[in-house]
């Protein structure tokens, strides 16, 4: 079952600024960052509200840019959600695994090409403790 809208993703060209304005100007905080196997920086969460935030990726001018503008459904078991989207015919553009942020997820693509992340939160994961 879906819990929630549990963050929206963004790239960003200009981190400084973006920070500065989500969190300086608008006041939400600075939850914690994600950086690539490689070290580099790679995700900034931006906490909204309890179990809500905005994801920011590095350098919106690299990688896929459809995919690191996305929506995330949270949801209470992700293999039974992954069940109900496979029973319904849907393709997954990746299937179930395990995130940097410890959380199992699994992505699909919208009639329109949008991507849609559903997670299922683990007790360890940095959105949990922040």
């Amino acid at each position: 079952m879906i819990k929630g809208i549990h963050h929206k993703g963004y790239h960003v060209v200009d981190m400084d600024k973006t920070l500065e304005f989500y969190c300086d100007k608008l006041g939400f905080e600075r939850a914690f960052d994600l950086d690539t196997d490689e070290g580099e920086p790679w995700i900034v969460y931006v906490k909204v509200a309890e179990n809500s935030f905005v994801e920011f990726f590095y350098d919106g001018s690299k990688g896929d840019k459809n995919q690191l503008d996305h929506i995330c459904f949270e949801v209470d078991d992700i293999h039974e959600a992954a069940k109900r989207v496979k029973d319904k015919g849907i393709s997954f553009a990746q299937d179930v695994a395990k995130g940097k942020d410890n959380n199992y997820q699994f992505w699909i693509k919208d009639p329109d090409g949008n991507w849609l992340e559903f997670m299922e939160m683990q007790p360890d994961s940095p959105q949990m403790n922040s």
